[in-house]
């Protein structure tokens, strides 16, 4: 008789194979929990002429105008499930990368690039400025705000620095190290739109800003680089920033020269008359996303806790700390879940291959659990990592072996930031595609018994 028992290959991979899919299943619930559709509609009603966004209420009749003005990736989506409610009465601006699936009656629409701006960013980042220039109080605008937005809607401070200009300067930013929280540092101050400027222009009418962050918590006026919240950074910050990051040299003269000449000018701050009638509500964060992965790692019978004290860290000592928790935290229990919400920072070489910070986090702990009993996912709920059409990758204790018999050595891979044709070679890159959304990345770490 035949022996139908699987190969001790499959036999042996079977626990790897069953963690995957686990932590995949955990990651897909965090994703469908943020749905701009549902995240409205947790903040959002309207019973006739009120609109009622979280505790404020809104007499829309009080107003001859009300304006939408929605930025950043979930761009489309904010607006689209926005508008629903309110009808006829709403016109503005959508800027979002990529095609409109569909067209709103009353909208321009901008198709701004991300992660560097294009010419769209910049006719998007006049037409907002041109359309809530000279508005009264009888107005109310209200800003739907998602990430991306830095890039996708943008005007630079000075008429001189050109598309290629900012092109280069956010190149710099973004491969700089430096956390989102710098990065946007700088962005606000050299832009028109940006760091309460945009607010500052569209006073004194009544402004709602509606966000889905893509930045750390508390950290709000980080999000597409406060265009309509008081900025808490300075100018002081950005001259230390730049000489923190060495960045001088890689700017384009006509940016640096401002940096050189020490002219950057401050942005609107906490108090100032521009945020008079502001209403902020962030109706997705990535809290949103951690606490359903926990609330899905809890049902399958997982110890659960929650670690993001490495947010914004290097990738590679955010690594070793969550490992570390997780192999404390299993002590104890036969299923262990870790989960981490943030991002981690990758400084790239020169000549990048095709990859992002989530799977090269991914990939540096595959080169420390070889063999072990875990399972490690990274990846960004916007649905991109880097450069590549992935949203990041899973890996455990085979992915080593798995990739050495499909030809790859990880610690090439990663010197040459080159992780996404490894982790697409083995089947173990997460693809989604764009989700239209952004709330930062999600790392899920679990450790089980054999």
């Amino acid at each position: 008789m035949a022996d139908s028992a699987a190969p001790p290959e499959a036999s042996s991979d079977a626990p790897y194979r069953e963690m995957r899919a686990r932590v995949r299943e955990i990651f897909d619930h965090a994703l469908s929990e943020c749905s701009i559709p549902r995240a409205l509609g947790r903040k959002l009603t309207r019973d006739g002429r009120y609109l009622q966004v979280d505790e404020t209420i809104y007499d829309l009749e009080a107003f001859t105008r009300v304006l939408a003005i929605s930025i950043g990736k979930a761009g489309y989506s904010l607006a689209e499930n926005f508008a629903g409610p309110l009808g006829k009465e709403l016109t503005g601006i959508i800027a979002a990368p990529g095609a409109a699936p569909a067209q709103l009656p009353g909208f321009q629409y901008f198709s701004g690039g991300h992660p560097l701006p294009n010419e769209d960013s910049l006719r998007a980042g006049e037409a907002i400025l041109q359309l809530v220039s000279g508005l009264s109080l009888e107005t109310l605008v209200v800003f739907l705000i998602s990430g991306g937005a830095s890039a996708i809607a943008e005007k630079p401070i000075r008429s001189r620095i050109s598309l290629a200009d900012v092109v280069q300067t956010y190149r710099t930013l973004v491969h700089s190290g430096a956390p989102i929280s710098e990065i946007n540092a700088i962005r606000k101050h050299l832009s028109a739109l940006k760091g309460g400027r945009l607010a500052r222009t569209a006073a004194p009418a009544y402004q709602l800003s509606i966000l889905v962050s893509d930045v750390p918590e508390g950290a709000l006026d980080a999000l597409a680089s406060g265009p309509t919240i008081p900025d808490s950074t300075t100018i002081q910050d950005c001259y230390q920033i730049s000489e923190r990051y060495q960045l001088l040299d890689r700017l384009p003269p006509s940016v640096r020269s401002i940096f050189d000449s020490r002219q950057l000018e401050e942005t609107p701050k906490i108090g100032n008359p521009a945020f008079q009638r502001s209403q902020y509500v962030t109706v997705l964060s990535n809290a949103t996303a951690v606490n359903a992965a926990v609330e899905q790692a809890a049902l399958a019978g997982f110890a659960v806790d929650v670690e993001n004290a490495c947010d914004d860290w290097d990738y590679q000592p955010a690594a070793d700390f969550l490992l570390s928790r997780l192999r404390e935290l299993r002590k104890g229990v036969s299923r262990a879940c870790l989960i981490s919400g943030g991002e981690v920072t990758v400084k790239v070489g020169a000549t990048p291959g095709a990859g992002g910070r989530n799977q090269q986090f991914a990939l540096y702990c595959a080169q420390q659990i070889a063999g072990e009993n875990i399972t490690v996912l990274s990846a960004g709920t916007d649905g991109i990592d880097g450069n590549s059409d992935a949203a990041g990758a899973i890996v455990d204790g085979s992915t080593l072996e798995r990739a050495r018999q499909r030809g790859f050595d990880a610690a090439t891979s990663l010197a040459n930031f080159d992780s996404y044709p490894l982790f697409q070679a083995i089947g173990d890159a997460i693809m989604t595609g764009p989700t239209g959304n952004n709330v930062r990345d999600l790392r899920i770490l679990l450790a089980y018994s054999a």
